[in-house]
């Protein structure tokens, strides 16, 4: 299994574009101890030919212009991404889906509510469904896809933010946020780029994977609201922090696993900064930061 880390930050990017807390302020400036990061995004592959993309960031076209795994071969038209598969609805991982509105056939997998939140907005339909098939993604339904094995499953989140109303409930184990688990022959990776909060279920689902890729937006909770950016908590955005007793850090560190790589990253992320006490810690756990352009195999 290749796995291609296309973009590693959360929505906005890193720095984001209107943004000058402490950490983008060192982007902006071109501090070498800070790395720019695209919206989240992976490509993977079993054979480095037919590339399956897991979620679709509004980066996307700038992705592929840094990823020649992923730009079109041969005399004609056409492209090697042959699959989209969503984990959610979130913006961030869905506007990139424009970018591959100019007639490739490809298929589009996602959970019935992720298909019904793109199927309620007429922007979505430049994707010409006599050529981009339509497929359910089912919770613990085993997907055969081009050599690799996928098997989705529910993850405690929210409903997208543009989908929120008066009261939002955080957590639910609903459709609404998946995680995927990707294997081939014995190989195992978990992906989940989103998590409002971390269960027992989920903690023996990671257990034992050679490669966990994990929700990494923030390191504290508060985090948006002391640096002034937010008034929410990440847990309120639908992300379970780095640190605290209920944190990523705290909750996964007996969690056997052979590699662990956080992906999502927030733009106030002290981790963002390399030697940082942050970066220091996380690292003490056993957890190496994502950036894009990685590539992983299995």
């Amino acid at each position: 299994m290749k796995i291609i880390v296309l973009g590693s930050a959360a929505g906005g990017g890193f720095p984001q574009w209107n943004c000058r807390c402490p950490v983008c302020r060192l982007a902006w400036a071109g501090d070498p101890r800070v790395v720019s990061r695209t919206q989240s995004g992976l490509a993977v592959s079993a054979d480095g030919e037919q590339w399956i993309l897991l979620n679709a960031s509004p980066d996307l076209r700038q992705q592929i212009l840094a990823t020649p795994a992923l730009q079109p071969k041969g005399a004609d038209r056409g492209s090697p991404i042959k699959a989209v598969i969503l984990t959610n609805a979130e913006l961030d991982h869905v506007a990139g889906l424009l970018t591959l509105r100019e007639r490739q056939p490809f298929r589009l997998l996602a959970t019935a509510p992720t298909h019904a939140a793109l199927d309620s907005n007429p922007l979505f339909q430049s994707l010409d469904r006599e050529l981009v098939e339509r497929a359910l993604l089912r919770p613990d339904e085993p997907l055969d896809l081009m050599g690799l094995r996928f098997l989705p499953f529910i993850v405690p989140g929210k409903v997208p933010l543009y989908q929120e109303g008066a009261e939002v409930e955080i957590g639910l184990e609903t459709e609404q946020v998946m995680g995927l688990e990707i294997r081939v022959g014995s190989r195992c990776c978990l992906f989940v780029p989103n998590c409002a909060r971390i269960t027992p279920a989920l903690c023996d689902r990671l257990s034992g994977a050679d490669l966990i890729l994990f929700d990494g937006t923030t390191y504290q909770d508060d985090e948006m609201i002391r640096l002034g950016l937010s008034s929410k908590t990440a847990r309120r955005m639908g992300h379970v922090a780095m640190d605290g007793a209920d944190g990523s850090l705290a909750r996964l560190a007996h969690v056997p696993s052979a590699r662990r790589v956080y992906l999502h990253l927030n733009n106030s992320n002290p981790v963002l900064v390399d030697g940082s006490e942050e970066r220091t810690r996380i690292e003490a756990f056993g957890w190496e930061l994502g950036y894009d352009g990685m590539e992983l195999a299995l």
